[in-house]
């Protein structure tokens, strides 16, 4: 197998600065089992990662967790993300949002904040959170705007939120947001385990589909809708971050270097940490960054197929946690030999018998890192 050539430099980084976090969402991306409250890189360590991200030509820092207000240290790590000329962007719950918090952002130089919801209705959306969340988020988007922030919210969406998707946009319109992302769950982590109580309907995704394209024509341009379809449902499967180690990759809350923030699902990988190299080190010659980089891995059918580098197989996760195999192709390509798998899937959705299993650690006290 010829060798891959050397890749491009990352565009994104995801610092994932935490789990700790106080929803509880069903569909939460975190760890299923795994605790890091005690070993969370401390805040010189963060500062050289960014530092090392920038000298490796990351343009955009991702702040994220868990809930990554839960950090103390948060304001001085935009304002060293901001000495290294990168862009800062917040992707919050918005619990802990408050004015205060907010302004100490922004004056530390923080561009962008994306706040998360679940639902338009107020009841539903504190149910799927886990407590009672919907007005604090609302305040929290005022608060952003009356700062001046470009604002995202960011609504998954699933079985049970679905049927309100004009209602969510009519809702963003109301908040006066930037941006509005729906996006569906993407089936890893809690998705995952809770993936029989989330799978939509057929009739609901292209009825969704539909009120988006409506809406795009009655709202305008603002906020602008990203619509992101769920890969159960196409015929073939996304560019996962647009390949494996190509272009983002993200740092764990201790240190862990991932491709993707889903990649720890994959048995038998050994990531390699910021404790123990440097982030160029890692990029460049990690052998977990090589192994599903570019098209050499490929199997059949990907490796002969026109789209093996529009898809680079899809997302390795997904082919993982389906067929237990994260070489296989991914089985939401119509062309895959486990396509089946995803049609039992679907078939099985929504049974009776389908319950949330709501994730089950939520914050500790927040520590000073």
């Amino acid at each position: 197998m010829p060798p891959n050539p050397e890749p491009a430099r990352p565009y994104s980084l995801l610092a994932e600065l935490t789990y700790r976090c106080p929803l509880a969402c069903p569909y939460c991306s975190n760890p299923l089992k795994l605790r890091l409250d005690d070993k969370e890189l401390d805040t010189p360590t963060w500062k050289r990662v960014l530092t090392e991200a920038a000298e490796l030509g990351v343009v955009q820092v991702h702040l994220s967790g868990g809930e990554p207000l839960v950090r103390q240290d948060l304001a001085d790590l935009v304002a060293h993300a901001r000495r290294q000329n990168l862009y800062t962007h917040l992707i919050t719950s918005g619990m802990g949002a408050d004015e205060r918090r907010l302004r100490q952002l922004r004056d530390a130089g923080l561009d962008a904040v994306q706040i998360s919801l679940q639902d338009s209705r107020p009841a539903n959306s504190d149910w799927l959170a886990g407590m009672p969340s919907f007005e604090q988020k609302r305040r929290a988007v005022e608060t952003a705007r009356r700062l001046d922030f470009p604002v995202t919210l960011n609504v998954v969406v699933h079985r049970h939120n679905l049927d309100t998707i004009e209602e969510i946009v009519a809702l963003a319109a109301a908040w006066d947001v930037d941006r509005l992302e729906l996006a569906h769950v993407q089936y890893a982590g809690w998705a995952f385990r809770n993936r029989a109580a989330l799978l939509p309907r057929r009739e609901q995704v292209e009825c969704a589909a539909e009120t988006v394209a409506r809406a795009r024509e009655w709202i305008g341009k603002r906020p602008a809708i990203l619509h992101v379809l769920p890969d159960y449902f196409q015929q073939f499967p996304k560019a996962c971050l647009n390949g494996w180690g190509r272009f983002f990759l993200t740092v764990g809350p201790d240190g862990t270097v991932l491709p993707c923030q889903s990649a720890r699902e994959i048995l038998g990988l050994q990531f390699p940490s910021v404790r123990e190299a440097s982030l160029s080190e890692i990029w460049f010659d990690a052998p977990v960054f090589q192994r599903f980089r570019g098209t050499g891995w490929m199997p059949e059918p990907c490796r002969s197929c026109d789209r093996r580098e529009i898809d680079f197989g899809g997302c390795r996760c997904q082919a993982f946690l389906i067929t237990g195999d994260a070489a296989a192709t991914d089985p939401v390509c119509r062309l895959a030999p486990h396509h089946h798998l995803v049609d039992e899937a679907l078939r099985e959705s929504g049974l009776e018998s389908a319950r949330f299993q709501f994730r089950s650690y939520a914050l500790e006290p927040a520590r000073t890192a």
